[in-house]
């Protein structure tokens, strides 16, 4: 199950709101529901999962309706993070007809989304299920989505690597292609550098070579980046002799095909972007009830 809102998600979601009842709404409103609709028609609808799945964004589709009208009653059936069955309710909400109608395209938008992401990732997280690697998100996120993408990782089960880049130290392969390849003095600099003595020093390999050197300059976190299996198990039994407190990360290759195999190595954590950038909506609809 997912945790609450963090007070950054709340104001991510607050502004992708905005945005989005803007872009649908525009400066009218709904027409085709005020032209139709009396004003004072009131109704009950709920929103249906129509696929199995894991559901993420309640709390989301919340603050659509209210930012819609403040006399919606958002009513949720279950957390976020509950697995979902064809035909279970997961919220109603109540209130003025026309303000149900004009707000549900942009809360289905972000629950079909956000539920499809905590849905895959969910899929990522049982297939590894008996290892000890974590199933982790990337920064392969819609541009302004970002935050609300990995609490709906969180919600299928997964676990979230650094927010930006600005809360966390990866040293990847361009980097040390500008220092000639020397994964020492990229290490050395990321650690020397002000403000940074709180952050964990991740580095990107490889090479077993290059996994030694990572090893001797003491970074805290190795990125094992598109290695076979053996290599994978190669690098989890060298760790454990001489780095036993460092973190291995696999990263490429991953798929649902390929992960439980790859946590089978041994490796602390395994990276999938796909968890964000390509996830498909899980198909919920609002339905009409009375």
């Amino acid at each position: 199950m997912s945790a609450a809102l963090s007070q950054a998600e709340a104001e991510a979601a607050d502004t992708l709101t905005r945005l989005a009842l803007s872009e649908d709404l525009g400066e009218t409103g709904d027409r085709t529901s005020i032209a139709t609709i009396p004003e004072a028609t009131t109704a009950r609808a709920a929103f249906v999962a129509r696929a199995v799945g894991v559901v993420a964004g309640l709390p989301i589709a919340e603050r659509v309706c209210r930012a819609v009208s403040p006399a919606l009653t958002f009513s949720p059936a279950v957390p976020d993070g509950t697995p979902t069955s064809r035909g279970m309710v997961l919220a109603t909400v109540a209130g003025p007809l026309r303000a149900i109608l004009a707000s549900e395209r942009t809360a289905l938008n972000f629950l079909q989304h956000l539920s499809g992401v905590a849905s895959l990732t969910r899929k990522f997280v049982d297939a590894a299920s008996g290892f000890r690697a974590k199933i982790l998100d990337t920064r392969k996120t819609l541009p302004g989505w970002r935050l609300l993408e990995k609490y709906a990782v969180r919600a299928g089960g997964g676990t979230n690597h650094r927010i930006g880049l600005y809360d966390g130290i990866l040293i990847k392969d361009n980097h040390l292609a500008g220092l000639g390849g020397d994964v020492r003095r990229a290490v050395e600099s990321a650690r020397d550098c002000p403000g940074n003595s709180e952050l964990q020093v991740e580095v990107e390999v490889d090479t077993l070579e290059q996994l030694e050197v990572a090893f001797a300059a003491k970074v805290d976190i190795v990125l094992l980046d598109n290695m076979s299996l053996d290599q994978l198990r190669a690098a989890v039994a060298r760790r454990d002799v001489v780095a036993p407190g460092v973190l291995l990360e696999a990263s490429g290759g991953v798929n649902l095909t390929t992960v439980r195999d790859i946590a089978s190595t041994g490796v602390d954590r395994i990276s999938v972007g796909a968890l964000t950038h390509s996830a498909p909506a899980l198909d919920i609809a609002l339905d009409y009830l009375a």
